[in-house]
């Protein structure tokens, strides 16, 4: 486990040895003996949170509800930026899931979480609670990591896959950091816009611009975090202009560039996700001229 000091804060960062055998799933494991109302910034992925230490983590919500626990969220989680989470002796595995798997994993979509922060025993019932006391009886980081691969594995393989085309089009604006012309992806998938644009909502849990705008944001945000100019960002980053990037910031954070670039909630990640700027190889293997070709 290595030490994170990022200002006030001070975690414990664990990573996985190996990556999962399920593509779109990453982990890291956290021991934070303060959590002290740390700012959610909204990410392109579904946040699952198992914990099982002795404290609890609570985490406020942007209608003013709290949940404690183990939680699940949706992609672009803290938008607006008043999601908090807070804590004392928290220690908890953190596993962000693709879209695009996030409804086998589940069991319901990203869309069904309705943009807000669910308590795990609310979709998983019992089972939430035999993998927090299966977490806090083993010993070491690896051995969670192995035990929380192993059921999310098993909950892909017979949970339902999202259509081809949705996958496709997820990948595509992922792959271009959000710059894709998403007019053009239901065009290039055989699907109307309008049936694309219904399937990958009720799917992903985000119309397709909006997931790509997220997209955008996430890759501006680190680069801000690693010290890049602001303009240089901004320019290299699809937005019109440094304005631009200002503007979208602070809709999705209710912070300024100057502040984001400080959060601990992005600066841990070079230690909690080493792999975050490769993306995942789609699980749904389909290129353009499969799914064309099933017309």
């Amino acid at each position: 486990m290595r030490t994170f000091v990022h200002g006030a804060a001070v975690w414990g960062v664990a990573c996985p040895q190996r990556p999962s055998r399920v593509a779109g799933v990453t982990m890291a494991g956290f021991r934070v003996p303060d959590l002290d109302a740390l700012r959610m910034v909204p990410h392109p992925a579904v946040t699952l949170l198992l914990e099982f230490g002795a404290g609890s983590p609570v985490v406020d919500d942007a209608a003013g509800r709290q949940q404690r626990g183990s939680v699940v969220a949706g992609p672009g989680l803290g938008s607006g930026g008043a999601v908090r989470a807070w804590g004392e002796n928290v220690e908890c595995v953190q596993v962000r899931l693709s879209p695009v798997i996030a409804r086998a994993v589940l069991g319901v979509s990203p869309a069904d979480l309705d943009g807000a922060v669910v308590a795990l025993d609310d979709l998983w019932g019992r089972e939430a609670s035999r993998i927090r006391e299966r977490l806090g009886d083993v010993s070491s980081w690896q051995d969670r990591f192995a035990l929380m691969d192993a059921l999310l594995a098993r909950r892909h393989e017979v949970g339902p896959p999202v259509d081809p085309e949705v996958a496709w089009a997820w990948h595509r604006i992922v792959a271009s950091r959000g710059l894709a012309r998403v007019d053009g992806l239901a065009a290039e998938a055989g699907w109307s816009r309008k049936r694309l644009w219904s399937r990958f909502r009720s799917q992903i849990g985000l119309p397709p611009k909006r997931a790509a705008k997220l997209v955008r944001f996430d890759h501006a945000a680190h680069r801000l975090v690693a010290g890049q100019d602001a303009a240089r960002v901004a320019a290299d980053g699809g937005y019109a202009d440094q304005s631009h990037l200002h503007r979208d910031v602070m809709a999705f954070t209710g912070a300024t560039p100057a502040t984001v670039a400080g959060e601990p909630f992005l600066a841990v990640d070079d230690i909690a996700w080493p792999s975050r700027g490769t993306p995942a190889k789609p699980h749904v293997s389909r290129d353009l001229r499969s799914v064309a070709g099933r017309r």
